[in-house]
């Protein structure tokens, strides 16, 4: 593992409609080549997938119908689903390792209104208690302990229960997307608290993109042709694109468990807080969407020792993606 993260998972995305990471020094060059096996179709809307069409049980998904909340936690994913069962509340905790896997072994513990329980494991790196379901829920808090540490928690729930059915919003959104000529954003990428990243982008419809990591390298992808450059103000390699990109488009491939958590304001405009999972990616995510233009302004994902916030802008209105001179 190097010690600066290099967005080669990121670009991924791009191409793909995937999202992973890889941290490795020696292939910044590689970025925006994405495996055939992490390629999907990059043009089809994100809509709910069943359980049925998630990765293998091991991986631990959020209940069916739950609200999803998501952290990181060092280098592993911490997420929690809410769901009303039966006059009863069922709450999941779901501990995702660095490595795809569901992390054993925790010892979990949820408080609710002032009672304490200890959660019954339900699978790998999945904990889970049952309470009683009341007007009022207030906060949830989490301790997950991992031998003498441990990490506390606490997520403050809707008043109003259960949260609004945030699929319009999300599907709305995806049009949104795929309707962009152009946009820029800011994006930090993480492995953990220690290693992370942040870089500048655009993106063109229909096969454009390019990136600036922070004291770091560049590229410049267009068509079935790049440009790279280890450090700025070097010198530019060109190649061939392996896999021709689609922009713009969201970085989710699917979407279940989609709620809105409530209404937010960035610089001035009203926007959507909606939280969902992507069982194809798969990964926990938050986004905050314009209501009047049903534009992603945010987006916050956790997946396996991936942690992106982005931040975007200049919607159809990002300079020109032209080739190096």
């Amino acid at each position: 593992m190097g010690v600066r993260i290099k967005l080669l998972a990121a670009v991924a995305g791009l191409a793909a409609g995937l999202v992973a990471i890889t941290i490795a020094a020696s292939l910044l060059h590689d970025t925006l080549r994405t495996p055939a096996a992490q390629q999907s179709p990059a043009a089809v809307p994100a809509t709910p997938v069943p359980r049925r069409h998630a990765r293998a049980s091991a991986f631990p998904a959020p209940p069916d119908g739950a609200v999803v909340y998501a952290r990181e936690d060092g280098s592993d994913v911490l997420a929690l689903g809410v769901a009303a069962r039966r006059g009863a509340l069922l709450l999941q905790a779901s501990v995702l390792g660095d490595q795809g896997h569901g992390v054993p072994g925790l010892r979990v513990v949820f408080a609710v209104r002032g009672e304490r329980r200890v959660a019954t494991p339900c699978g790998a790196g999945c904990y889970r208690v049952t309470v009683p379901l009341s007007p009022s829920l207030g906060a949830v808090s989490l301790d997950v302990g991992r031998g003498a540490a441990s990490t506390r928690w606490s997520v403050e729930l809707p008043a109003a229960w259960p949260p609004p059915d945030g699929a319009a919003i999300l599907a709305r959104a995806g049009r949104v997307w795929r309707s962009l000529r152009s946009l820029a954003y800011v994006e930090r990428l993480a492995s953990d608290s220690s290693d992370e990243s942040t870089s500048a982008w655009r993106v063109a419809a229909p096969d454009r993109a390019a990136y600036s990591i922070r004291g770091d390298g560049e590229a410049i992808v267009i068509g079935d042709r790049r440009w790279d450059r280890s450090r700025p103000g070097g010198r530019w390699v060109e190649s061939s694109q392996s896999a021709p990109i689609t922009q713009p488009v969201p970085f989710w491939a699917a979407v279940s468990n989609a709620h809105i958590l409530g209404t937010v304001a960035i610089a001035g405009r009203t926007a959507w807080l909606v939280s969902f999972f992507d069982p194809v990616t798969p990964a926990w995510f938050e986004v905050t969407v314009e209501k009047a233009t049903g534009r992603t302004l945010a987006m916050r994902m956790f997946a396996t020792a991936h942690f992106m916030h982005d931040v975007y802008r200049l919607f159809n209105r990002a300079p020109a993606i032209t080739p190096p001179r």
